[in-house]
């Protein structure tokens, strides 16, 4: 005699596809909470400006081209010229290293370059030159701040970008205020919502401590 008969199979088989099906939910019912409470979080950043007297203005790295900044390179260091003619800061430190493909150029150098080109003189800039990704240039960041004593410290970069600066500094024992720079033109809701999307990713994955090659190649690359 069987030891099971059919109806108690296709009754093991219902009661393990609704468990599953249980289970799917909660995970997607999870990812929904964090994921939106994660966008309220990053827009919040990205809505607020929190300059004020600091002792240094840091300038997140972003692509260069042939020695010049991007137009959103541009942008962050247009603004830390602002805040520096504006004495939020005596110090102003570029961030960003270079690839195999910049002919040595790096994120940081040029930065630097822009700077003294706008009248911030020499002695009142740090290049840092190594960093690859937003992690490397707080950890920069944070060696340089001590090595200088800086306390308090006034972050550059995208609005979108800012709230994963910011948690990666408060990890390092830094303070930093952030300071978006300006918008470039209109950014039509698709581009709005893939750079919300960017930096969900990048701040799950980093909070996860993921560490995919191919992923962390592409968030970084959407910078």
């Amino acid at each position: 005699m069987p030891s099971s008969t059919p109806i108690a199979v296709k009754r093991r088989e219902s009661t393990g596809r609704l468990f599953l099906r249980r289970l799917v939910g909660l995970v997607l019912l999870v990812a929904l909470v964090w994921f939106g409470w994660l966008y309220l979080q990053i827009k919040a950043v990205a809505g607020r400006d929190e300059a004020q007297q600091a002792d240094a203005i840091a300038v997140f790295g972003a692509a260069e081209y042939g020695g010049r900044p991007s137009p959103v390179l541009h942008a962050r260091l247009d603004h830390a010229v602002d805040l520096y003619r504006e004495q939020i800061a005596p110090l102003v430190i570029t961030l960003g290293g270079g690839s195999d493909k910049d002919s040595g150029m790096t994120e940081g150098g040029v930065g630097r370059d822009y700077l003294l080109a706008n009248g911030v003189p020499y002695e009142s800039i740090v290049a840092e030159i190594r960093s690859v990704d937003t992690e490397q240039q707080v950890d920069r960041l944070a060696e340089i701040a001590q090595a200088r004593n800086l306390k308090r410290i006034v972050v550059v970069s995208d609005g979108t970008h800012l709230f994963r600066i910011e948690k990666l500094c408060e990890a390092a024992g830094l303070t930093v205020f952030t300071s978006p720079r300006a918008a470039l033109g209109h950014i039509d809701d698709y581009d709005l919502a893939g750079r919300y999307m960017h930096e969900m990713l990048s701040y799950t994955s980093l909070r996860l401590h993921l560490k995919f090659s191919w992923m962390h190649r592409w968030l970084e690359g959407k910078t």
